[in-house]
């Protein structure tokens, strides 16, 4: 299982997990629900007390992964395999152009 904390503009906004089966469960923080009720993470993931559960990787953090010339620096330095999505999600977001940040859970 791994696992990263969800940061929108400094507030923790939810945890991210990969579970060992491969799902992916992304959950709000509760007080990031009670602070910012209107301001989910993305339009397709509202703020809500359910979890979301998916087999694959969300479409919105695979939005926040590098591509093309970018995607081939981050695999090659830090030896990940390009499709081992939440691993490049982890080492490569914790700076993200926009809002949103990903930081490891250790």
């Amino acid at each position: 299982m791994r696992q990263g904390k969800v940061f929108y503009n400094d507030d923790l906004a939810g945890i991210l997990t990969e579970m060992d089966s491969g799902e992916f469960v992304f959950e709000y923080d509760d007080v990031y629900i009670a602070k910012h009720p209107e301001a989910p993470i993305s339009v397709t993931m509202p703020t809500t007390q359910k979890h979301y559960e998916s087999n694959r990787l969300f479409a919105f953090f695979e939005g926040l992964i590098p591509e093309g010339w970018l995607l081939d620096i981050a695999t090659e330095s830090w030896r990940l395999n390009r499709t081992d999505r939440m691993g490049l999600l982890l080492a490569c977001c914790g700076d993200c152009i926009g809002a949103v940040s990903i930081i490891p859970i250790k």
